[in-house]
């Protein structure tokens, strides 16, 4: 796809300072901007890049002033970043969209879909699925019986959504995600053997939430496993049966949360935490990386450890835990004299 600097500028609202019929097709960082590529100039510190980049076009803010005369066509905007974001939306949409049905790929009788789907090939709807309109279903994913998926989804390429599976719109599901697997479910009985608990729940996702790629999100038991509005989770997270994670809530990757904890709305994890199940964390809690949390969790709460306690404290007494050797040595030393 190509875009000449007139279109980029109507797209951003901005005025064109060189070439209007100068055209680039591809993206580029400004230290590594070739012939045909756009940049941006945000951060003053790259601006010496923009004396010496190859890039076709650069988005810069509307105030800022040259200092050398440069070859590189210029769009002037209010805010750089904010524009490059927008731009960089707007480039996905046009990629992502494809239409039609790709064969082989298998639809059941029952299910129903709007305008604007694409499936794509190997791809399998369910009985009973209700899909809404400018849906992407991308190749050799699977969508079970009675799922129902709202408006501008996407699923990417071996994407799992498991039966009764609800999910609200402009849900991004990438590839290797499963939705709705039975949760871990077990009961031992005197011999040390376990029989299955049927997991008999649902999964709910609401609107605006993306699942990075291999992220698993369990079915609950009873009731269902719910992950509110505009949610944000990295690839390769776990989250157990009968989990709620609240409205805006962030968590990078390889985080795992055990069965019924419910997390407040807004919070902030860290990757590679883990979560012990049946507690409640708060609002706007924020949880570093590698922390293990195995209490209930209050508003506002700033935590990092293992098991977590709290982020001031825990990086007073690192300075104490790197020199423990000394503290040790010293002590020792202490000790001899006054038993001589």
């Amino acid at each position: 796809m190509k875009f000449t600097a007139a279109q980029i500028a109507g797209i951003l609202e901005g005025t064109v300072e060189g070439n209007p019929d100068i055209q680039v097709s591809k993206l580029a960082k400004i230290e590594e901007g070739t012939t045909g590529s756009l940049t941006f100039l945000a951060n003053p510190k790259y601006t010496h890049y923009l004396y010496t980049t190859k890039a076709s076009i650069a988005i810069v803010n509307i105030d800022f002033e040259l200092e050398n005369k440069i070859d590189t066509t210029l769009i002037r905007v209010e805010d750089a970043y904010k524009s490059f974001s927008k731009l960089l939306e707007y480039y996905n949409q046009v990629k992502l969209n494809k239409l039609g049905i790709e064969q082989p790929s298998y639809i059941s009788d029952s299910a129903t879909y709007g305008e604007g789907l694409y499936l794509g090939a190997f791809s399998y709807l369910g009985e009973n699925v209700t899909i809404g309109s400018n849906v992407k279903i991308y190749p050799n994913a699977y969508v079970g019986d009675n799922v129902t998926i709202g408006d501008n989804c996407v699923l990417f390429a071996g994407a799992k959504v498991y039966s009764d599976s609800v999910i609200g719109h402009s849900v991004y599901i990438h590839s290797g995600a499963i939705v709705g697997a039975d949760g871990f479910g077990f009961t031992p009985n005197e011999k040390g053997e376990y029989s299955k608990v049927p997991q008999t729940g649902n999964v709910i996702i609401e609107d605006y939430v993306d699942i990075g790629a291999g992220t698993t999100i369990d079915r609950a038991t009873l009731g269902s496993t719910i992950i509110r509005k505009g949610v944000k989770l990295d690839n390769q997270i776990q989250i157990a049966h009968n989990v709620e994670i609240g409205a805006h809530t962030a968590i990078a990757a390889q985080t795992g949360i055990a069965g019924s904890t419910k997390i407040g709305k807004n919070c902030l994890i860290g990757g590679q935490v883990g979560i012990a199940g049946h507690i409640t964390i708060g609002d706007r809690v924020r949880i570093q990386a590698q922390s293990g949390i195995g209490r209930n969790i209050k508003d506002d709460e700033v935590l990092q450890g293992s098991p977590s306690f709290a982020y001031a404290d825990w990086n007073r007494s690192y300075v104490h835990f790197k020199n423990l050797p000394k503290i040790v040595q010293t002590v020792n030393q202490l000790d001899k004299k006054i038993n001589q």
